[in-house]
């Protein structure tokens, strides 16, 4: 499958922004896909995951400020960010399985940028 991400942009700390994953094909019965990031320096770590029953997984310093959540009719994945921290200025990449495994496939990122 292939993914394309959208609604990254610069944005001030305290603000909020929606991310949208698109899918190539539909993901109704994609069990599992998520959110990860990786900043400037840093290894990529997991944001949050979402099973194709809606059963949401947090980071857990994330909770109660991200909420992901899934269209399957619409093939699209949201990550809603709110009060958003300049911690959490990073590239936002979409993952879903691929031969089994997870992540295994990649978007290609989309930038978040929070500034102070």
């Amino acid at each position: 499958v292939q993914l394309v991400e959208s609604g990254g942009g610069l944005v001030q700390a305290g603000g909020s922004l929606r991310l949208s994953c698109t899918a190539s094909e539909s993901i109704f019965n994609i069990n599992r896909m998520g959110w990860f990031r990786q900043a400037p320096g840093k290894a990529r770590e997991l944001v949050a995951e979402i099973s194709s029953g809606g059963s949401t997984y947090y980071r857990e310093s994330l909770k109660g400020r991200f909420t992901i959540s899934r269209d399957n009719a619409k093939n699209t994945l949201y990550l809603q960010m709110n009060s958003l921290k300049p911690e959490d200025t990073a590239i936002y990449y979409c993952a879903a399985p691929s031969g089994g495994y997870f992540p295994g496939s990649w978007g290609q990122g989309t930038q978040v940028t929070v500034s102070s």
